[in-house]
């Protein structure tokens, strides 16, 4: 049994890896009210509270569009606090998974990108994800890196939800069909990061559900499996969709560093999509309120 922390674990992803990995380990969950990350000395200080063996970093300001105008704050949280973290974490013997972004590739590889492709990202966002990912190589230690895309799952607010809202409430939704990537579902992703510091293996490890679409592509199959006329989802130009920062046209996620550890095959992002919407049956009286 492996003694687990689990950062932002108030968030999305925190959740479903502390779901996840309770079943095998001794796992505590951390938030913003139990110390905030940025402040010197607060990462050492939950190090020594908690001892834990390996520390799975999901806390991040993820506001894409919000970065661009909070630039600090989202440098703070996603370069200074990780920073702070890979150094503590290193000081402690301890492992560190941190968790990134497709954002840091510039989107221009109609390909996708390998974990071995050089970052160059487009928007603020990317920039400190980045910064992020540079300080734990530098920090040195037992460190992994584990990039994800379009990240769907239970809690408040994900891309499922809005287009499940924009259908019940208007007859057409329009959605940009430009934009390549992976969608994910988050408590998929929490099983490769379960496996990942049982297997300790260090590196970096792209883990998104298989397959690929444009967000038109994932709105029209969120239709389908919802009951919805598919076509009743149309197609626009990101330029027709303006938004604060710039969002790359392809951030497909090229998997090989999984199969090189033997990480077992994810779901095809439509079985997780599946997955997903049978969930929300299952809590539906949850959905009103938010979790």
């Amino acid at each position: 049994m492996v003694k687990v922390l689990v950062t932002g674990g108030a968030g999305m992803l925190g959740r479903a890896c502390l779901a996840t990995m309770r079943e095998r380990h001794a796992v505590v969950g951390v938030d913003l009210p139990d110390g905030d990350l940025t402040l010197p000395g607060v990462a050492a200080s939950l190090m020594s509270r908690h001892r834990p063996d390996w520390v799975v970093h999901t806390a991040a300001f993820t506001d894409v569009d919000g970065a661009e105008t909070q630039a600090e704050r989202a440098f703070a949280v996603n370069a200074t606090a990780t920073a702070h973290l890979a150094r503590a974490c290193a000081e402690a013997g301890a492992g560190l998974s941190y968790l990134s972004t497709d954002y840091v590739f510039p989107g221009d590889n109609p390909e996708g990108y390998g974990e071995e492709s050089p970052r160059a990202p487009i928007n603020h966002y990317g920039q400190t994800k980045a910064r992020g990912e540079e300080a734990v190589e530098a920090a040195g230690g037992r460190w992994q890196i584990v990039r994800t895309s379009w990240l769907f799952g239970p809690g408040s607010k994900n891309f499922v939800l809005s287009i499940q809202k924009a259908l019940a409430a208007r007859s057409q939704v329009r959605v940009v069909a430009d934009q390549t990537g992976c969608p994910t579902y988050a408590p998929d992703l929490a099983a490769v990061l379960l496996f990942l510091l049982e297997n300790g293996t260090p590196g970096i490890y792209h883990a998104t559900n298989r397959g690929s679409c444009t967000w038109f592509g994932f709105a029209r199959e969120i239709a389908r499996q919802t009951g919805h006329d598919p076509r009743r989802v149309m197609a626009c130009a990101t330029a027709d969709w303006p938004t604060s920062a710039r969002r790359p046209a392809c951030s497909i996620l090229l998997s090989r560093r999984l199969e090189d550890v033997d990480c077992p095959q994810r779901p095809p992002w439509e079985q997780a999509l599946a997955a997903y919407l049978a969930w929300l049956e299952r809590h539906q009286p949850l959905r009103a309120g938010e979790e």
